[in-house]
């Protein structure tokens, strides 16, 4: 592209072609050696990085990319997952379809060889290395075995340790190599967590089930093991106090040292690499921020961040703090608390967008926090766009976003909505989404909405609900079930038929299903018809577009289909859109098109 070219180029383009890093990921004993994701070419792809001779070079190269790798302790390889191989035309990949296989390249550079021989393509489960790079603990998750955890050392037949119906994954290996931790959710609740520790023979060291078998809601998570040798304490986030906080379990003598940082949101944390103190990571409010904790003392040192997010933070071996910061203004950068920006891509600038506000609004579970974006200098009533985030359990912040960037470009304001279920907002509000799954959510976008309308911010004849994932899905229920609520919907890799869904996604999803819905959908039928956009398919009144990837194992092309049928049959205006990926694409050009796709329709039927 020349100069010229890309001048001319406008900033919401810019925005998706600026070359973008992730946080480096580095190596514990050798760390210089760093593994980070760019789109550097134009498809995002993992990227080795010699922090002492400055040389970073291209580790993958996939038609729609790859963003899954990690480095072994030692430095010495790069691990990543191969997908497309789920696909029922032989020597056809399906990528994008997060069905594949462990590989790995020498970090210096060389041919990729199978990471795993004797294990058999499936859904990733997690997976830790030990730092010699001889032996691997995986975690493999398929329709027929439900979660199986192998341990693979070179030259061996692979050892299975564990097997569940019910979804699992690989937590951390121990220091020393001898134990590794497991999530599980045995007992059916796939929203919280039990945790295990194992020996590498499979037999147990250690068990922690904050949620007493199932019968209270409270989860547990892995964040590391001591990085010591010998060292049997585990890192873990509990939610005994109605949000996310961490502890530290001995898993050999079973006390508890509760930190109990008094901060009023979700709490994360890691290790500093001499096991002295604490990085810990707080989000509240759509913000977040880092702070030191020093285990001997108990004091809480914050570290200087920008206002606005960290997406990402790690401690290195002098004590500095590398994070990945953005705002809903300005673009991600890599910094570190020395001073300096750790990665700066050579290429396009990325230009800034609008900060957001933020709004308070009483809804029928609470207070509905939501962001809004508008352009600079302008007065409603505006075009609107209704923005809803995936997850379910997510949340939208006060960070960098490309898609909402280029609504504002083009006149329109945003609006960003964290519902009931949302994270960041304490446990009970996470977890007021169960049983009327979508219409709980719903009703909290509807309490915005009126409030949008009557502060003389959005034009009520031209309001847009969109969304991707879980955001597309609520999408299409909103478009049924309050069908004079919305001038036109943008569903983008949604669920639309969701008895469908189930059947076809994978394992770890249909788990998630039954704990949002109390069962299968032969089990609680009425719930899944009530929550389903299929069932109200009939009284959609706006246009509706509709974008699909035909890989996708979280929400299939099949109930896509049936739900377009249905459309098609009663001539309901409606456009769609399939793409050659899973959900959602690497591959920059890809994500250009869908935007660009998605202005137009909404230019074409709102701003006439």
């Amino acid at each position: 592209m020349s100069d010229a070219e890309a001048e001319a180029m406008p900033d919401w383009e810019k925005r998706f072609r600026a070359p973008r890093v992730s946080l480096p990921d580095w190596a514990e004993d050798a760390p210089d050696h760093s593994l980070f994701v760019s789109n550097a070419t134009g498809t995002y792809e993992l990227y080795a990085w010699d922090r002492k001779t400055g040389r970073q070079r291209q580790v993958t190269d996939r038609p729609d990319g790859t963003t899954d790798g990690t480095l072994s302790p030692d430095g010495e390889w790069i691990w990543w997952f191969d997908d497309g191989m789920g696909s029922s035309v032989p020597d056809l990949p399906s990528y994008g379809d997060e069905f594949g296989v462990w590989r790995r390249q020498p970090f210096a550079g060389g041919e990729d060889e199978l990471a795993t021989p004797g294990l058999e393509p499936s859904y990733p489960a997690g997976v830790a290395l030990s730092r010699d790079g001889r032996t691997a603990v995986v975690g493999r998750s398929t329709d027929e075995d439900g979660t199986t955890i192998h341990v693979t050392r070179e030259g061996e037949t692979p050892a299975e340790i564990y097997r569940h119906r019910e979804s699992a994954g690989v937590g951390d290996l121990s220091h020393d190599g001898t134990l590794i931790a497991i999530e599980h959710t045995e007992h059916g609740d796939a929203m919280h967590s039990a945790l295990r520790v194992l020996r590498l023979d499979g037999t147990t060291v250690a068990e922690l089930d904050d949620s007493e078998g199932g019968t209270r809601e409270l989860g547990l998570e892995i964040l590391g093991f001591a990085p010591v040798d010998g060292d049997p304490r585990l890192l873990i986030g509990h939610q005994r106090r109605g949000r996310w906080e961490p502890l530290i379990w001995d898993v050999a003598t079973g006390e508890q040292t509760d930190l109990a940082l008094e901060l009023p949101g979700d709490v994360s944390a890691e290790w500093y690499p001499d096991g002295t103190g604490l990085l810990i990571a707080h989000a509240f409010e759509a913000r977040s921020e880092l702070f030191r904790y020093d285990l001997a003392t108990g004091a809480l040192t914050s570290i200087p961040t920008p206002q606005g997010s960290v997406s990402g933070a790690t401690a290195r071996p002098d004590g500095s703090v590398e994070f990945l910061c953005s705002s809903a203004a300005e673009p991600p950068a890599v910094r570190s608390t020395t001073g300096k920006v750790v990665l700066d891509p050579p290429g396009m600038t990325c230009p800034p967008s609008v900060p957001v506000e933020d709004v308070w609004v009483e809804g029928p579970g609470g207070r509905i926090h939501a962001l809004i974006q508008k352009p600079a200098g302008a007065t409603g009533p505006l075009p609107t766009v209704f923005d809803l985030h995936g997850g379910p359990t997510w949340h939208d912040s006060d960070s960098f976003a490309a898609g909402p960037a280029a609504w504002v470009d083009h006149g329109y304001a945003v609006v960003r909505v964290n519902y009931r279920g949302s994270t960041g907002y304490g446990r009970a509000w996470t977890d007021a989404l169960k049983h009327r799954v979508g219409l709980i959510e719903l009703e909290d976008v509807a309490a915005v909405r009126d409030w949008a309308i009557a502060s003389g911010l959005a034009d009520p004849t031209r309001l847009i609900l969109t969304g991707a994932s879980w955001g597309g899905y609520l999408t299409l229920l909103g478009m049924g079930t309050q069908p004079d609520a919305w001038t036109l919907g943008i569903a983008v890799v949604p669920v639309a038929d969701y008895v469908t869904a189930y059947h076809d996604e994978m394992e770890a999803l249909k788990a998630m299903d039954r704990t949002l819905l109390g069962g299968t959908p032969e089990e609680v039928p009425d719930r899944f018809r009530a929550s389903s956009p299929l069932t109200y398919v009939d009284d959609v009144k706006a246009p509706l577009y509709i974008s699909a990837g035909v890989n996708d194992p979280r929400c299939p092309i099949r109930q896509i289909d049936n739900y377009v049928k249905r459309l098609e049959s009663r001539g309901a205006p409606h456009e769609v859109y399939r793409y050659d990926a899973g959900h959602g694409s690497l591959v920059v050009d890809e994500r250009i098109k869908q935007v660009r796709l998605e202005l137009d329709f909404a230019r074409r039927h709102l701003m006439r």
